[in-house]
């Protein structure tokens, strides 16, 4: 658990009743991000739900249950913690929506490409880009459910596109070993294996990096790799 003099308000209303819980900020984010390996309880700074936690009011029981449908600390704690509000300092706010930006930026020079060169944006400009468009950041939202925002934002300032392929690649056996690795590096979607030990994957790129796929594969597999680009 997290301490009380480091913890911030959680805060849910429903029915007309507001529910509150002492929470550590970085955690409890985190959590309703989906992030499933977050323990409830290193989350919680108390177990105990307060309707103002400031006046050390709890909630009641009766009114709980009414509302969640139990009485649980921890169950309610989560249901405060995903459907509600995480109160944060402005030194919290700006720190995580530091890092958000740093995993947006990552996020789009991974998965954008520059349509007139079929490159990569470097992350540098990426950032430029973001700071000339101004582009606001939610630290309570995945990076990945910004970029398409984000993306539309920069076009103005920058040729970008989301363009994705969906590519069957079949492998020899003698060179799964080596080319599953590059494979799991990008967007995995399906593989198979034949009795004859012939791997047959399915994988999601950019399209600006079709031909370096190709070319990572083929140096690989000694072009010997098939492709199939899928719709």
């Amino acid at each position: 658990m997290v301490s009380i003099d480091k913890a911030v308000l959680a805060r849910y209303s429903q029915g007309g009743h507001n529910f509150e819980v002492y929470v550590d900020p970085v955690l409890a984010l985190k959590l309703k991000e989906g992030d499933s390996s977050v323990s409830i309880r290193d989350v919680l700074a108390s177990t105990e739900i307060y309707k103002d936690a400031r006046k050390g009011d709890k909630a009641s029981e009766n009114v709980m249950h009414d509302v969640f449908n139990t009485t649980d600390d921890e169950h309610i704690a989560r249901q405060i913690i995903t459907k509600g509000v995480v109160q944060l300092t402005t030194e919290q706010k700006r720190k995580m929506v530091d890092e958000k930006r740093k995993a947006i930026i990552t996020v789009i020079a991974r998965e954008a490409y520059n349509p007139q060169t079929k490159t990569p944006h470097p992350p540098q400009r990426i950032e430029n880009a973001m700071e000339e468009a101004r582009v606001p950041i939610n630290p309570m939202v995945k990076a990945e459910d910004q970029v398409e925002r984000i993306v539309q934002a920069l076009k103005p300032l920058l040729p970008i596109s989301m363009e994705q392929l969906k590519i069957e690649v079949t492998v020899p056996p003698e060179y799964t070993g080596k080319v599953y690795g590059i494979l799991k590096n990008h967007s995995l979607k399906k593989e198979e294996w034949d009795n004859n030990g012939f791997l047959k994957a399915v994988v999601v790129i950019p399209a600006g990096l079709e031909t370096d796929f190709y070319d990572e594969i083929q140096n690989e597999t000694k072009g010997q790799a098939q492709f199939n680009k899928l719709q």
